[in-house]
């Protein structure tokens, strides 16, 4: 324990407040201590009227919260697809090698534990690992390596992103984030609140097609209509940035670099639905966006374009940051909210839908990072402009994360339309090597061959070829990589990131990798064993996690069916 941290002076902040200060507090007992000691969970527990059951059941859940003794320094690194391509595995094995211990040990003298870690959305800069160090910010760092982890960190890296045609991304950035004085005095909000009423912002939202850009896809005007519409006076905004699908880093980039442009984009939303809180739920694994958030939130109510009065009008709005702690099934939508709440993630079943039952029970809109950052550019241009941008049933600009075996990984705002060839060849620089399979989508998503690629970038010909925008996450595999490795490292994924609380996801996943961890001599019948696997998570989990467990598993073995045969060929 620090001799800086005072437990009283912390519990005397939180004075006042119930369960949904819970993960806030044991983020800050956890970041001074390296654990969350029962002393201090049953002072947490009379301080917020929880049960300590109840705090011990939140810490158990969430990966990034200990009960028991930690390394003074907490070294996670990724191994998850695309750091494995970039040999994390080897990274993982000379750390631990150099502190003569295994992962998930402790070192004798209590200086470092060294673990795995799903994927921290740095895959543009793969390897990756996040430093957790007892005191001190957590560290999420780029192009590791064994020597280096052992050292002292920073996270300074910066990408120049996007063209002079670009809307989210800024390419006159030469640093990051992008100040409030580089950004604007959120002009489209001041247009909002001084001409249009709410109904106009929405009608104007409707009326652009935008959709949902963190996979789900749903219109974002209707879903505002149906929260300003819902019974009751309180409701929400809440911005879903809690981006943890492997291979989806687009989100982590906009905050980073454009923090302003969310800002902007959540108090229109607010606005809109006729609320005076939003909450950005953004991932534990994101510490520099989470800071960049913070500072960016105190710019703007310094210039009051947050807080009370916003242009001097009656519209107020104050937006928190909420941090989770290392879940992945905190991206649905519901879990996100038990989450907020001070609970464990789980999900909710629907209906009700959040729009006239979500966050505390109240109408809440939930959004995520790239949806809500197109919503500026669309009051400030109008509708007629967005719709212009893309294809009918793909308006506006669009994001996408691209990882593995291109010349230039990267976030990329494209138009949609153009093929994922012409994509891959102009804007990243081709391919390394020769191309074995696109992974569309993210975990969840679907495999497209080296025939299928010259299929348009766009939500309806990637429907109809069987795949998916997904996150946005593009990962590219070349002849080098045995897909064997690939699905087993997916299937550990879903199954580590299960929450349990249904039966066809839990028990799934975990019979899912059973057959994936034996590709290396499969057996008769194992490529229709997962696939009932698959078809039966889809149909009876209670959420999305579930859902789409199976899916990238499902798309393989219509790809590569060798993989799934007994002695057949390794990339199939």
């Amino acid at each position: 324990m620090t001799a800086e941290f005072d437990i009283d002076v912390t519990l005397a902040s939180y004075q006042g407040r119930g369960r949904e200060a819970l993960l806030p507090i044991l983020w800050d007992v956890q970041s001074a201590c390296g654990r969350i000691s029962p002393e201090y969970v049953h002072r947490i527990s009379h301080i917020l009227r929880v049960p300590e059951a109840d705090i011990f059941g939140v810490i158990g859940f969430y990966t990034l919260f200990h009960d028991e003794a930690t390394g003074r320094r907490i070294i996670r690194v990724c191994t998850d697809p695309t750091c494995a391509l970039a040999r994390a595995d080897d990274i993982l094995r000379d750390v631990c090698a150099r502190l003569s211990i295994s992962p998930d040990e402790t070192t004798p003298d209590g200086e470092y534990t060294v673990e795995h870690s799903p994927c921290l959305g740095l895959c543009d800069y793969a390897p990756a690992a996040l430093v957790s160090a007892r005191g001190r910010p957590d560290v999420a760092l780029p192009n590791v390596s064994a020597a280096g982890l052992l050292g002292e960190w920073n996270d300074e890296y910066f990408k120049p992103a996007g063209d002079d045609a670009s809307v989210l991304l800024n390419p006159a950035l030469n640093a990051a984030p992008e100040t409030l004085a580089e950004y604007g005095d959120y002009a489209s909000l001041r247009r909002a609140i001084k001409d249009m009423t709410p109904e106009e912002v929405i009608a104007q939202v409707e009326a652009s097609g935008l959709i949902g850009r963190g996979g789900a896809a749903f219109p974002t005007g209707l879903k505002w209509k149906f929260t300003r519409g819902a019974d009751g006076d309180g409701k929400y905004i809440v911005c879903n940035a809690d981006e943890s699908e492997p291979g989806t880093f687009k989100d982590r980039v906009l905050m980073e670099h454009r923090p302003h442009l969310l800002l902007e984009g959540v108090a229109l939303a607010a606005y809109a639905v006729g609320t005076d809180k939003a909450y950005i739920f953004i991932r534990g694994e994101y510490p520099k966006a989470t800071a960049i958030l913070a500072d960016a939130i105190r710019e703007a109510e310094a210039a009051r374009l947050l807080g009370e009065q916003i242009f001097d009008s009656d519209f107020a709005l104050d937006i928190e940051l909420r941090r989770g702690a290392g879940a992945y099934i905190c991206g649905e939508e519901t879990a996100l909210f038990e989450a907020i709440e001070g609970k464990r993630g789980f999900p909710r079943m629907k209906p009700p839908y959040p729009t006239t039952f979500g966050l505390f029970g109240a109408p809440t809109a939930v959004n995520n990072v790239e949806t809500l950052c197109a919503v500026p550019s669309i009051i400030e241009n109008g509708a007629n402009w967005f719709k212009g941008i893309g294809t009918e049933g793909s308006a506006g600009p669009k994001l996408v994360s691209v990882s593995g075996h291109v010349r230039r990984p990267g976030v990329y705002e494209i138009e949609p339309g153009i093929t994922l060839r012409t994509f891959l060849d102009d804007v990243c620089g081709g391919v390394i090597g020769d191309l074995q399979t696109v992974l569309m989508g993210g975990a969840a998503g679907t495999f497209l061959k080296p025939e299928d690629i010259d299929t348009r970038l766009t939500f309806e010909d990637l429907r109809a070829a069987g795949s998916t925008f997904g996150s946005g996450a593009i990962m590219v595999f070349n002849q080098s990589v045995d897909l064997r490795d690939v699905m087993k490292r997916l299937g550990r994924f879903f199954q580590h990131e299960s929450c349990g609380k249904c039966f066809p996801c839990q028990l799934g996943t975990q019979r899912q990798v059973e057959i994936l961890e034996r590709l290396d001599a499969p057996q008769a019948g194992d490529a229709e064993r997962l696939m009932d696997i698959g078809m039966t998570m889809t149909e009876a989990s209670i959420c999305g996690l579930g859902h789409t467990a199976g899916i990238a598993v499902m798309s393989a073995i219509e790809k590569f069916p060798a993989l799934f045969e007994a002695n057949g060929k390794q990339h199939g």
